[in-house]
């Protein structure tokens, strides 16, 4: 059943953009992960979909802000904070497909749709601002995502990881025109001992879709490559959409998702270290 839930308007915006959040009550690692509660700097505590929600809502140049859900619970708890809910099918498989139900279902006009992920809330407004722009200024973009270039020291974090088979943020190689090539779990491009490491890029999950995308990639079955990499953006580079990759800057401290219990205590230690209540 789709149904739409309460909120408030958010004035003075773009009225062609809308950020659309997807919360998944249910997870394999993290059962109840949106609802869990993080505390600020002077110990306030708000629930992660609270504070991914409000880290959108600071995005400029948005008209709406959704929150998209399968779960009661989810939607009880976004709508105690103001937040504008749509209930989706359950059948959703990605955050993409859930994209593309929240906006039929809640009638969405906006032709620039954000996926705002729910669980990180240290995204940096500033990212997604980039992303609204870029597609702005190139109306032949149909889907677009951000991306982080790690520091040398970051990229030997990475490295010693993947070595110990922990796997992080999906890294991106990209052309000359900036348009992705493939998006993997593992560190790309491989090189071997004999040759210099090249830069290696963090893709920061944070998409700009247009509605004609959106509605594409629902009607596509899930292609080999996503499923074997648990990457649904891999579904419209097999279908020959092209995903223009945006660079942004990382913010000091780097930013943090909550995928495990245990990220919780380094994503209030950031919210600290950023003077977040």
């Amino acid at each position: 059943m789709l149904r739409i839930v309460g909120g408030r308007e958010d004035a003075g915006c773009d009225r062609g953009v809308a950020i659309i959040i997807p919360a998944r009550y249910g997870s394999t690692r993290f059962p109840g992960k949106p609802l869990v509660e993080l505390r600020g700097v002077a110990g306030s505590a708000k629930s992660l979909l609270q504070r991914s929600w409000e880290t959108a809502r600071s995005v400029t140049g948005v008209g709406e802000v959704w929150i998209a859900t399968d779960d009661v619970r989810i939607q009880e708890a976004a709508a105690r904070f103001g937040a504008r809910v749509v209930l989706t099918p359950a059948d959703c498989r990605n955050g993409t497909e859930r994209c593309c139900a929240a906006m039929v279902a809640a009638g969405l006009k906006a032709d620039l749709i954000i996926n705002f992920q729910g669980d990180a809330p240290l995204t940096p407004p500033l990212a997604v601002e980039a992303l609204i722009e870029t597609m702005g200024e190139e109306q032949g973009i149909s889907v677009a995502t951000t991306m982080v270039r790690s520091s040398p020291v970051e990229a030997d974090c990475l490295w010693a990881d993947e070595r110990a088979g922990r796997f992080r943020s999906p890294t991106v190689v990209f052309d000359r025109n900036l348009n992705a090539l493939y998006f993997s779990r593992r560190i790309i491009p491989h090189v071997s001992a004999r040759t210099d490491r090249p830069p290696v890029y963090l893709h920061l999950e944070v998409y700009g879709y247009r509605r004609d995308a959106l509605l594409a990639y629902r009607a596509l079955e899930p292609s080999a490559f996503e499923e074997a990499e648990g990457l649904e953006q891999l579904r419209f580079l097999d279908a020959g959409i092209p995903i223009r990759m945006v660079e942004v800057g990382a913010p000091p401290g780097g930013i943090w998702e909550v995928n495990n219990p245990s990220d919780v205590v380094a994503v209030e230690a950031a919210l600290t270290a950023r003077h977040i209540d």
